[in-house]
């Protein structure tokens, strides 16, 4: 294997720091943390590069919170100027690494991801009579530091680069214990190696990919198991007979066992027929078909129940609704999901509190004004199709979606929050406006819940469809007469 020097100064040059700060960016430019240090951005990013150089560079201490999707999990999210330390790293690195890995390793990886690995599936099933499912246990907690620094040093020879690469994993925080023994060990060797790797980091992932490489390395190459696809600590297996399965079961564990130091999860491994499905990444993916995982549904509805009282409540923008609603859309969508999102979708109403919202009386007749309460400085649009006036947060107006656009961008259940004017007038998709104290704004589609439901005409006071907004969208000319 052809191993890499002189990657040390490609890091620390102030292009790359600059492209790892723009990248660790992305989502988060609003937070607090991410302002104060782009406020700088220029003086932060050279005293970085000083203290890279040399080498002083310390990392600071994780901000660690609990998530439960479903499982309980612990997410430590690293200083905001380590992550772009942890972005200028995986720059230079991921590249390289990228030609060994296999092609069948979807996580956290360019052009892979959930739903090409589903889809992978997908076409091996059609193929394959039987499918091996396993999970390794407890594997960031697992994974054990002085075997992965050997791991990337079989590519990396650059001390610098190296250097820094155990400086990021020896401030790690402390993982969740995992002890367990294995061939040769001691009666003390579980508690004297160093484990675990934090959720949430960058490199945490990309060192995750790492150390399961040999895994996949050893199934294609030693088993000679094509049918072979694998997900951060999740991987399946096909073929055409069961026996050839369970002893390729016992050739895995065994090779975690003695190289890796990693356990197979004692309960979530089995051989069944591909026409059983297999529950892999959130779906129930069967050789004709695909499903959504049922619990993913139950969680959806809460979540949606929770964003409807938050948004009578005031603490949430209708803005930020379509996004969260989208995220589960663009994951429900994979599947065949068609009822599914029209039941839940289909009668979904959010409305405001009128008790938090205050009429501003200098708008004209046949028009619905309102004012946030958000101490951000306001300002005022105008839709011409409706003539009416919203007034707002300035960082929470809406980006203007054309309605073509709008039409291509989703082929479900647009997400969009519409309400009308006191004249009757409706306003384009995807440019949600808030209307009168105690409006009602629906997600649903005619196309999905029927003809019936939603056939043009007014269902309350200020409240409307998404079919009455699709069909009295303007036509290309009305447009370009208005202006």
């Amino acid at each position: 294997m052809k191993r890499h020097r002189h990657l040390f100064e490609q890091i620390v040059v102030f292009e790359n720091l600059l492209l790892a700060a723009r990248k660790a960016r992305r989502g988060k430019r609003h937070r607090p943390d991410v302002a104060v240090f782009h406020h700088d951005l220029e003086g932060n990013l050279l005293r970085l590069q000083a203290e890279l150089t040399a080498r002083t560079y310390r990392p600071g201490a994780y901000r660690e919170f609990v998530i439960h999707d479903p499982k309980r999990r612990v997410i430590s999210a690293a200083p905001y100027r380590d992550r772009v330390v942890h972005h200028a790293l995986c720059n230079v690195l991921e590249p390289l690494f990228e030609r060994v890995f296999i092609s069948d390793s979807y996580a956290h990886r360019k052009g892979k991801g959930t739903h090409a690995a589903v889809d992978r599936l997908t076409a091996f099933l059609q193929r394959y009579d039987y499918v091996l499912k396993c999970d390794i246990a407890q594997y960031f907690p697992s994974i054990d530091h002085a075997i992965l620094q050997a791991l990337i040093r079989r590519k990396i020879a650059c001390a610098g680069t190296l250097w820094l690469i155990e400086t990021i994993i020896d401030a790690g925080n402390p993982q969740e214990a995992a002890d367990a023994y294995f061939p040769g060990d001691d009666l003390f060797t579980p508690f004297t190696r160093r484990r675990g790797l934090p959720l949430g980091n960058q490199t945490s992932q990309f060192f995750a990919n790492i150390y399961l490489n040999a895994l996949d390395h050893f199934v294609k190459e030693t088993l000679g198991c094509r049918a072979y696809i694998r997900y951060v600590d999740d991987f399946v297996v096909l073929a055409d007979d069961k026996a050839t399965l369970w002893a390729v079961r016992d050739a895995i564990t065994t090779f975690l066992a003695t190289t890796l130091r990693l356990r197979m999860h004692p309960v979530k491994q089995w051989v069944a027929p591909v026409t059983s499905g297999v529950d892999f990444l959130g779906y129930r993916v069967y050789p004709t078909h695909r499903r959504l995982r049922r619990t993913s549904g139950l969680r959806f509805q809460r979540r949606l129940r929770d964003m409807q009282r938050a948004y009578r409540a005031g603490t949430i923008t209708l803005n930020q609704i379509r996004q969260r609603l989208m995220a589960w859309l663009g994951h429900a969508r994979h599947a065949d999901t068609y009822r599914l999102r029209a039941s839940l979708l289909g009668a979904a109403t959010f409305r405001r509190d009128a008790r938090r919202e205050t009429a501003c009386c200098g708008a004209a007749r046949g028009t619905t004004t309102t004012r946030t309460t958000a101490a951000a400085p306001t300002a005022t649009t105008t839709t011409r199709t409706t003539g009416t006036t919203t007034s707002g947060s300035v960082a929470s107006l809406p980006r203007q979606v054309s309605p073509s656009r709008c039409h291509r961008a989703y082929a479900g259940i647009p997400p969009t929050m519409v309400s009308g004017s006191a004249q009757g007038g409706v306003h384009a998709p995807c440019v949600p406006v808030l209307g009168q104290p105690g409006d009602e704004y629906t997600t649903a589609r005619r196309r999905l819940v029927g003809a019936q439901a939603f056939d043009g005409r007014r269902r309350a006071p200020g409240q409307y469809g998404l079919h009455d907004a699709l069909t009295s969208l303007p036509t290309r000319d009305q447009m370009a007469q208005n202006g």
